[in-house]
């Protein structure tokens, strides 16, 4: 059963699933294989870090269907050539409500406006408009494009996601941003992510 157990293998599987003490698998059905994220490394290392988000988000044992679809379909593009920052930042983002902390990315925290300048507060839990900056001098003065993909990540069906292409600037300020957010509100500091920037340092 080596090949069908390898990391980065999915398919159908038959086994024994006890409560209370270790599960079994007998044997692997019609399985397939992530052939360019085994073989890349800094693939391997976006899909880990997805994988750790979810694992950590997560009790052990807990079903969790929706997830399980959005991990498969992340890993299928992140396989398929899609740019893997994009894919790993919109789960990060999505996961942050399973994690307790949902900013308010529809609108202004503080009136609800949905159609003026935003930046992000820490404060206020999320965007504030421009009519309320001045409320939050610590705010991150985030530019708008990078305010756009924030919001638009939010919502994203994953399973209809298109071609997304976000410039290196802005893909920097997603990562400051969602870094900062995971640190000080979520609270996690995972390996998979240290290890994560450490072959991206190498890679620049």
């Amino acid at each position: 059963m080596m090949a069908d157990i390898l990391p980065f293998t999915y398919g159908t599987y038959s086994g024994k699933i006890n409560n209370d003490n270790l599960s079994y698998i007998y044997s692997g059905l019609d399985t397939s294989h992530y052939e360019n994220i085994s073989e890349d490394i800094f693939l391997n290392a976006y899909a880990t870090y997805i994988m750790s988000l979810i694992d950590t988000a997560f009790d052990d044992s807990v079903p969790i269907p929706f997830w399980f679809n959005q991990l498969f379909a992340a890993l299928r593009f992140i396989d398929n050539g899609v740019d893997p920052e994009v894919i790993t930042n919109i789960m990060e983002i999505q996961l942050l409500d399973v994690f307790g902390v949902k900013p308010e990315l529809r609108g202004c925290s503080v009136c609800g406006r949905t159609n003026l300048n935003f930046d992000y507060s820490e404060a206020y839990g999320g965007l504030i408009c421009q009519n309320h900056f001045h409320l939050d001098e610590n705010r991150l003065h985030l530019d708008q494009k990078t305010i756009y993909y924030l919001r638009r990540f939010s919502i994203v069906d994953l399973n209809r996601l298109g071609n997304v292409n976000v410039n290196e600037t802005t893909k920097v300020n997603l990562r400051k941003l969602l870094d900062k957010i995971y640190s000080d509100a979520v609270g996690i500091h995972l390996k998979s992510k240290k290890f994560l920037d450490q072959i991206n340092d190498l890679k620049l």
